[in-house]
């Protein structure tokens, strides 16, 4: 028996774990603009040591007390299009197209206020 999952979800995730060069460069604009919001990014997807897992870029805001933490991956969608996601949620943790890098990081930065002060959702 093949698997239960439908044809367009198992493409989806084969062009997610092929397409690791067209995710790392998405990555790395994301970070430039989560940085210009003053976060702090450690990129899991540099290491030698990890070419199978997904690349993944942890971003991080500071408090004297305190840190919290995103990990945002990217996953491939319908029509051949590319989307930045919250990596704990998955594909139900949709963030913004890779086309729009500011729309991500100010969601970024919208989930990293929400952790650091809940009051502010």
């Amino acid at each position: 028996m093949g698997s239960l999952c439908p044809l367009n979800i198992r493409l989806l995730r084969w062009r997610t774990r092929v397409g690791r060069t067209t995710a790392i460069r998405n990555l790395d604009l994301l970070a430039i603009a989560v940085q210009a919001k003053s976060y702090r990014c450690v990129k899991l997807y540099q290491a030698d040591e990890l070419p199978g897992r997904p690349p993944l870029l942890w971003v991080f805001a500071f408090s004297p007390d305190d840190h919290v933490r995103v990990a945002v991956s990217v996953h491939a969608t319908p029509g051949g299009g590319w989307a930045y996601y919250d990596a704990g949620r998955g594909r139900h943790g949709y963030l913004a197209p890779c086309g729009d890098t500011k729309r991500a990081a100010d969601q970024v930065d919208a989930i990293l206020k929400h952790r650091m002060f809940p009051a502010t959702w």
